[in-house]
């Protein structure tokens, strides 16, 4: 390795000073954000929240502290259901019911998947490491929300409503996770001292003290209840001796016939190929993760044919860059931080993934999209971030950011092709668990 020496170092210095866009930029850095300096004034004035299409939605939500933007997303694709299915102006489903369960159930994933390092004499081992170190987290995808709903069915707010803990996670998330790891310590030293027999006890163990943890922190799960309601028509009506899945099969739409559609283009995952992810999941037995890789013009018409058949879309995608959460506007043009600082900063997508750049982190839903001469230039975001943001919470994305940073789109298997649907249901290819797709929307 070569070493920085006084002399390169004193070059840097002379080479900076004599730049004067560097002078006036540390100036104005002194008491100016970043971003604000790297602000393209002329490509914001044309933006604006008008669309061609813009489905009537309801009003957005808030995640607050946590990391639940797939559960918000997800329980916001099957409210519009209930609300065309009760006529209601509004409705919400508890995330809290759904966290509850999330958590529990990605307890018992950890547990199961520590079995298979038992016998694992490398404590070094690259993959026991990464579990380890992610533990559980708030984080999902869509085909973890459908295992939840479908063995959990949904609630109404009301019946569970949020908690200090439900809407901020960190601490007790730290508390599971120091269990976890305890546990697989434990479950370890067991199997090396040939004690292998008081595993499956132990583990029962860690699920009861956890399960009650989690009873504590964020309530017990309703079994029943009832759903009162008013209806668009100011009438009143109400659903007796409900459970979660009743309630959930009354709305009328099966989660199981959506479908997962990404773009990664790397190397390693060739198009028109089906992608699943080792150790990703919550529910044992559940839904397994299916990915079906499409180049990014056909993710685009998938979208679009759902939209125009007037029915949202549950997307993930990548909001850590080219963001103002002031205004709600995600646009790469809006920002230009190559000339500001005279530093080339520019990664195709394909090596953004590669060299985890880039990954989707959060999800939402696509509401609304602009068309012009048939073609794409904006899309509406409600978002999870609460009203006070963005136009009372709806997000936009320029068209170029669309391209760039969207990774992966849920939509009905009615609008693939034969071929894509033949492909979705193959037998996937298991990617890493640190694979850049095996990322969790937060």
């Amino acid at each position: 390795m070569k070493e920085l020496t006084k002399k390169a170092i004193k070059e840097f210095q002379e080479n900076y000073q004599q730049n004067p866009v560097q002078k006036v930029l540390r100036k104005a850095l002194v008491k100016n954000p970043i971003k604000d300096i790297a602000t393209v004034f002329e490509a914001q004035q044309n933006v604006n929240y008008k669309f061609s299409i813009d489905l009537d939605t309801l009003s957005p939500n808030n995640q607050r502290s946590t990391g639940r933007c797939w559960l918000f997303a997800g329980l916001n694709v099957l409210r519009e259901q209930a609300a065309k299915r009760y006529n209601l102006k509004n409705v919400e489903f508890s995330q809290n019911y759904q966290a509850f369960w999330d958590k529990f159930e990605k307890i018992n994933f950890f547990l199961q998947a520590m079995d298979d390092f038992l016998s694992c004499d490398d404590d070094d081992d690259r993959t026991l490491k990464y579990l380890l170190r992610q533990g559980i987290q708030d984080g999902g995808q869509w085909d973890m929300f459908v295992s939840l709903v479908n063995k959990y069915g949904v609630v109404p707010k009301d019946v569970m409503p949020e908690t200090h803990s439900s809407s901020n996670t960190y601490f007790l998330n730290r508390l599971i996770n120091i269990r976890l790891r305890k546990y697989a310590k434990e479950a370890r030293t067991l199997y090396a001292e040939n004690k292998e027999n008081q595993i499956a006890t132990l583990k029962e163990t860690t699920l009861k003290e956890l399960y009650g943890l989690l009873c504590t922190a964020l309530g017990i799960p309703p079994k029943n209840f009832n759903f009162e309601y008013v209806d668009k028509d100011k009438k009143y009506h109400l659903l007796k001796d409900l459970n979660p899945i009743s309630f959930y099969q009354d709305l009328k739409i099966d989660l199981d016939e959506y479908a997962s559609v990404i773009h990664a283009p790397t190397k390693d995952k060739p198009f028109m190929k089906n992608y699943t992810v080792a150790y990703l999941g919550n529910v044992v037995g559940g839904k397994l993760i299916n990915h079906l890789n499409l180049p990014m013009e056909r993710v685009e018409e998938l979208i679009l044919a759902q939209l125009k058949a007037g029915e949202v879309v549950w997307f993930g995608c990548d909001v850590s860059f080219y963001n103002d959460r002031e205004t709600g506007i995600w646009d790469d043009q809006s920002y230009d931080y190559d000339s500001t600082f005279q530093i080339d900063f520019q990664m195709s997508k394909e090596d953004r993934l590669d060299y985890l750049q880039g990954a989707m982190n959060h999800a939402m839903v696509i509401t609304g999209v602009n068309l012009i001469d048939e073609k794409p230039t904006k899309w509406k975001i409600q978002n999870s971030w609460g009203e006070e943001k963005g136009e009372k919470g709806y997000y936009l994305m320029s068209q170029s950011w669309f391209l760039e940073h969207t990774y992966q789109a849920v939509v009905h298997q009615k609008y693939l092709t034969k071929e894509e649907l033949a492909a979705y249901n193959q037998k996937p290819v298991v990617l890493k668990p640190w694979d850049p797709i095996g990322s969790l929307a937060k």
